[in-house]
C-alpha cells in the first residue's frame, strides 16, 4: 500500500512538471520620442495603431497556440520590420552616406542564449538573422559583410537596398543633415505558457549616422535582455545613453540583487538614472510572473500589450 501511494505521488509530481499553467503575455514598442498628439495626422495615427494591433495579435496567437516566446518575438517583429511606419526593416532611416543599415538582437531567458547583428544592408528581416546567429553559430554578435555572408549560408531572404527606401525617411535625412536623431526602433518581449521569457529589438539606428555608428539595440544588456530569473526587456531611445547605462541588464540586476519589483526597477532606471546623464527614451518589459511594464520619459512611445487576462492595450501618447 505504501508503494502504491508513493507511485501516485510520483505520477502527480510528473503531471505538475509537464503541465503548462502560465498564461501567455506579450508587449511591443515601435519607438519612443517627441510624439505629440496633433503632430500625427489622423490617418497616420490610425495606420500605426492598426499595425501595432496586427503585430501583437499575431504574436499572441503564436503564444496561445503553444508557440515559444522566441517564436512569438521573431514573428511579431517581422511584421513591424515589414512596415514602412517604423525605423526598422523597410522603413529604416538613412545614414549620412544615403544607405540603410540595420541592427537587431534577440535573447532567450530560458538559457541566456543570444544573437545580434549590426550594419547589415541586404537582410530583409534582421531579426531572423539575429535568431540564426543565436541558434546556428558559436558566436553572439556579427557585423556587416561577415553577418551577411553568414545570412547567405543560412538561406535567409536578401533584398536590394531600394526595398528599404521610403520617401518619408529620405526627406527626414535632408531635414536632419545637421541634427542626427533616432526614432522608431521596434521591439518585443514575451512569456510563453512554459514560463520562458524572450526579448528582441530591431532598428535602422540614427538618421544621418556616420562612421559605422552602432547604437544600443543590437547590444545584449544595453538594448535587449532576457532572463527567466527576472525579466525580459527591449529598449528604445537615445542609444548612446542606453549603452552607457546598460539599461536592459540594469533592470534585471536591480530585480535580482536588490529585490526590486519590475515596476520599481523600470521607474528607477527610466526616470532617475537615465535622465541624470541626459538620456531619454523608454522600454517594454515582462517579469517572470507575467507582469508588464511599458514606461518612458518622452512625450510618447508607440506601444501595445496583451496581459495574463488577455486584455489588449494599444497607446501612443503619454496620456
Amino acid at each position: 500500500m505504501r508503494f502504491f501511494y508513493i507511485l501516485i505521488l510520483l505520477i502527480c509530481f510528473n503531471c505538475q512538471e509537464t503541465n503548462t499553467n502560465n498564461q501567455p503575455v506579450i508587449a511591443i514598442h515601435g519607438g519612443a520620442g517627441i510624439i505629440l498628439k496633433g503632430d500625427l495626422s489622423i490617418e497616420k495615427e490610425k495606420l500605426i495603431i492598426e499595425k501595432l494591433d496586427e503585430a501583437i495579435s499575431h504574436g499572441y496567437e503564436i503564444l496561445k497556440s503553444t508557440g515559444s516566446s522566441t517564436d512569438a518575438v521573431i514573428e511579431t517583429i517581422k511584421i513591424l520590420e515589414n512596415s514602412p511606419l517604423f525605423n526598422a526593416g523597410k522603413g529604416a532611416v538613412f545614414t549620412n552616406q544615403g544607405t540603410i543599415e540595420h541592427d537587431a538582437s534577440i535573447m532567450s531567458g530560458e538559457n541566456l542564449n543570444a544573437g545580434a547583428s549590426t550594419g547589415t544592408k541586404y537582410i530583409k528581416n534582421p531579426i531572423t538573422l539575429a535568431h540564426s546567429i543565436m541558434t546556428n553559430s558559436e558566436h553572439v554578435f556579427l557585423s556587416r559583410e561577415g553577418a551577411e555572408e553568414f545570412a547567405k549560408l543560412q538561406n535567409l531572404e536578401m533584398v536590394e537596398q531600394e526595398y528599404f527606401f521610403t520617401d518619408f525617411r529620405l526627406n527626414q535625412l535632408e531635414k536632419q543633415k545637421n541634427n542626427p536623431s533616432k526614432f522608431g526602433t521596434v521591439g518585443c518581449v514575451a512569456m510563453d505558457i512554459n514560463g520562458n521569457l524572450a526579448a528582441g529589438t530591431s532598428t535602422g539606428g540614427m538618421t544621418n549616422k556616420k562612421w559605422g555608428r552602432i547604437g544600443d539595440s543590437p547590444i545584449i544588456g544595453a538594448g535587449t535582455y532576457a532572463n527567466n530569473k527576472t525579466c525580459a526587456v527591449s529598449c528604445t531611445g537615445s542609444g548612446e545613453y542606453f549603452m552607457r547605462s546598460v539599461v536592459a541588464y540594469d533592470i534585471s540586476a536591480l530585480m535580482e540583487y536588490k529585490g526590486l519589483s519590475l515596476k520599481e526597477a523600470v521607474f528607477k532606471v527610466i526616470h532617475k538614472k537615465l535622465p541624470s546623464i541626459g538620456g531619454d527614451g523608454g522600454l517594454i518589459a515582462i517579469d517572470n510572473k507575467g507582469n508588464i511594464v511599458m514606461d518612458f520619459n518622452t512625450p510618447g512611445m508607440y506601444r501595445a500589450s496583451i496581459n495574463k487576462d488577455g486584455e489588449k492595450n494599444i497607446a501612443i501618447y503619454l496620456k
